[in-house]
């Protein structure tokens, strides 16, 4: 990740932020570097971690453990980037909206494995960890596009409409 969450130090910042409503966004990005390309020194190294599949999971564990609310964590990850980025169709539950949902279950315990992720890089930082809240369903669109961990579907995605563009049209 660029800059690198190296320390505790900078975790705590990342919290404050959080707290003090600093931060707008929460998101990850997919960055499927293999064990191998990561060993490299810097900076022939790259940058990023597999992180797409493991951001639900590991938040809903902070939801869990009360250092963040549902109702911020979804502010967070769906209403706060259609906001500062005026995408239109995205960000809550309305008619008009596109119906992109993930269904959770907050109880539900389970260790994330280097085994379930579906990345070329094989591997997660997380391997091991225990959670507290996992996703059992994704929807895009309205389709069911993922199901207690399998993928049913082919890709879905369709370009991001901005509010900006649709309103010069």
């Amino acid at each position: 990740m660029n800059p690198p969450v190296r320390d505790a130090a900078h975790r705590a910042g990342i919290w404050r932020g959080l707290e003090q409503g600093i931060v707008d966004v929460l998101g990850s990005d997919h960055a499927p570097h293999t064990r191998e390309e990561k060993s490299k020194d810097y900076p022939a190294s790259p940058s990023g971690m597999t992180g797409v599949q493991t951001l639900v999971p590991t938040m809903l564990d902070h939801v869990n453990a009360g250092r963040l609310s549902l109702m911020r964590l979804v502010d967070l990850t769906s209403a706060g980037p259609a906001r500062l980025f005026a995408i239109a169709g995205k960000g809550r539950i309305a008619v008009g909206y596109d119906a992109d949902l993930t269904v959770v279950d907050l109880k539900r315990r389970q260790t994330i494995t280097n085994q379930w992720i579906k990345s070329r890089a094989g591997w997660t930082p997380y391997d091991g960890l225990t959670v507290t809240g996992w996703p059992v369903a994704t929807f895009v669109r309205g389709y069911r596009v993922m199901w207690e961990g399998e993928v049913l579907t082919p890709a879905r995605g369709e370009p991001v409409r901005f509010l900006e563009t649709l309103a010069a049209a």
